[in-house]
């Protein structure tokens, strides 16, 4: 079968996770890689076993290529896309899609127009526990949804300090076009758009508190309700010195409660058959419905394959230019809600099947 061609543009740190995702799939070969900073991209390409050919300018590279996986700082998504678009390239862009709206409508339209497969890189999506997950909930087995929590903890930002990203500070600048909600969130309200469909109204409060090195917050917290009813809520920061939660997905049905807990990699089903008593202080016990193999990690490599199975066999991308659009909007829209001090109208912001 044909191997898709493939070049890395932006070998810093977020590419180091997409490059041991891109190490488990089949039919790609990874023929080019490119940064500005000669010595990042001939890391990657060592990673790779030494056989791309590097580059420090992404233009010289597009005629060895028939896609690309971009990771630039989030202000160059625009740019960079719009070459390889022009140069009729398909491409997996790293989250956010671009800085703005007319960016992302001039991108996703200038591929469109030439048939190219346009791809944001939320890998939260391809995670086979949230697949699972919603694979369950799906099944009406559990009745039917009443709220759904997500919750992220890390710490971000501080480390740049230490040159832990060779240099790359660029994420606590106003380069990053937002703050944690925009450059982070962006994988959760994908989530919650596709596990819940229609928003209808929502509220953010952000905060720099504890992530002084950020412009924006570094800090979220988040209600959207759905049509269906349901209640969606996030709760994230990039400033934990501590985590309990880590990355974890709770979905309440009408028949227990659903979760993911990524650092175990356990689906579990919680109180199925029991009631909750006000005032019980144990934790309630719970079944594991299913369990990840091998350790926690990004698990980069089912987005990835997901995308070249897209290209060479010319499907659309669950997670395509459009629908990525759709969740920057909602963003954008509780942030404008957030500073006039109002309720986010979300209505016609869903993404549409």
């Amino acid at each position: 079968m044909k191997k898709l061609k493939l070049g890395l543009v932006g070998c810093g740190a977020m590419m180091g996770t997409h490059v041991k995702g891109v190490l488990q799939v089949e039919n790609v070969e990874i023929v080019a890689v490119c940064d500005i900073v000669e010595e990042n991209a001939k890391v990657v390409a060592d990673a790779l076993g030494g056989t791309p050919k590097i580059f420090t300018e992404y233009c010289d590279m597009v005629d060895m290529i028939d896609a690309v996986m971009i990771a630039l700082p989030h202000d160059l998504h625009f740019e960079c896309g719009m070459f390889f678009a022009m140069h009729n390239k398909h491409i997996l862009m790293e989250k956010p899609l671009c800085n703005t709206e007319r960016e992302c409508e001039i991108l996703i339209e200038t591929c469109e127009a030439r048939n190219l497969k346009l791809m944001c890189a939320y890998p939260v999506r391809f995670w086979p526990g949230i697949r699972k997950l919603k694979e369950l909930v799906d099944s009406g087995e559990f009745g039917e949804i009443i709220q759904m929590s997500i919750w992220t903890e890390q710490l971000t930002g501080v480390t740049l300090k230490y040159d832990q990203y060779r240099g790359q500070k660029w994420l606590i600048t106003n380069r990053i076009g937002g703050g944690q909600l925009f450059s982070h969130g962006c994988h959760y309200i994908d989530l919650m758009l596709w596990f819940l469909g229609e928003p209808i109204s929502g509220a953010h409060m952000g905060t720099r508190n504890g992530t002084p090195w950020m412009l924006r917050e570094g800090t979220s917290a988040l209600v959207i309700k759905f049509k269906n009813g349901v209640v969606g809520y996030h709760g994230a920061t990039w400033g934990a010195r501590g985590t309990r939660l880590g990355y974890d997905f709770q979905i309440q049905t009408e028949k227990g409660m659903l979760e993911y807990e990524h650092a175990s990699g356990e689906v579990r089903i919680y109180n199925g058959n029991g009631i909750h008593r006000p005032g019980e202080s144990s934790r309630q016990s719970y079944d594991v419905i299913w369990k990840r193999e091998g350790a926690s990690s990004k698990e980069t490599q089912y987005e990835i394959a997901h995308f070249v199975d897209c290209v060479l066999n010319d499907k659309t991308p669950l997670t395509n230019g459009r629908a990525a659009l759709q969740g920057l909007r909602v963003i954008w829209e509780l942030y404008r809600a957030e500073e006039n001090n109002t309720l986010a109208d979300l209505r016609g912001l869903g993404i549409k099947d």
